[in-house]
């Protein structure tokens, strides 16, 4: 199934309307503000500030369609940290809030401790490092997300921009070979991605395939611009 999925998945979009659709905005080093669900945020310098991709994880946490209660949850690439608070409000028993940079982390601590508070049923593990570097060895995982700055065209050279959007596939790479190489998914375990055709969808799932991940479409949105962005849904039958 998952072959017919890489044939049926579209090639990245022309370079040149990737970059047009991802122009870097001019405040990401200014202090920003940000509502959702009711809360708001003071967004710091450098750290992301969620759109309408990042919300389709959100909505689903908090509908519990990605269904994390009572199950051990990674928020990888935190940010400012609206999922890690809805895996805690949701009822995780641990969240790790995963991020390779330091304010990000900051920001998420400070939003979940306001909004959640200290009391919930789960455990805040922070982490700041690339990927799952901070993860003691032994950590077992039941659910990952990730909207991953896989752009596959260098929009900027500010570091920070990189950074939140044009890695480009080297990054969703290393993220599923440390999982497969960790051995991080634990048994009946699933991994939620975000990715859309200003990346390269055919490589980022071909890779999880390699890797020994069954990728299935869980959602795809059709932005009426050429954006197409899914939701897709990994799993490794041999999680052990």
């Amino acid at each position: 199934m998952t072959p017919l999925l890489i044939d049926q998945l579209p090639p990245p979009l022309p370079a040149e309307r990737i970059i047009e659709l991802n122009r870097p905005k001019t405040d990401l080093h200014t202090l920003r503000h940000y509502s959702w669900n009711g809360w708001d945020f003071e967004v710091p310098p450098g750290v992301f500030v969620p759109g309408e991709t990042s919300r389709m994880t959100h909505r689903r946490l908090l509908d519990d369609e990605i269904d994390v209660r009572g199950r051990s949850y990674a928020a990888m690439g935190v940010g400012l940290g609206v999922e890690a608070i809805v895996a805690g409000l949701r009822g995780a028993s641990h969240v790790y809030a995963l991020d390779v940079h330091p304010a990000s982390v900051e920001a998420t601590e400070a939003g979940y401790r306001r909004i959640v508070g200290d009391d919930g049923p789960g455990t805040l593990h922070l982490g700041v490092g690339n990927l799952f570097d901070p993860l003691p060895d032994g950590t077992r995982l039941d659910v990952i997300t990730f909207n991953p700055p896989a752009v596959s065209r260098p929009v900027s050279e500010d570091p920070d921009v990189v950074r939140n959007v044009c890695a480009g596939a080297a990054v969703t790479d290393a993220f599923f070979s440390e999982i497969a190489e960790r051995d991080l998914l634990a048994p009946g375990g699933e991994v939620h991605l975000i990715v859309s055709n200003t990346a390269d969808l055919r490589h980022i799932i071909g890779h999880a395939v390699d890797e020994g991940f069954t990728a299935h479409v869980h959602h795809r949105h059709d932005w009426n611009d050429g954006v197409l962005t899914y939701l897709f849904r990994l799993t490794r039958e041999d999680a052990r």
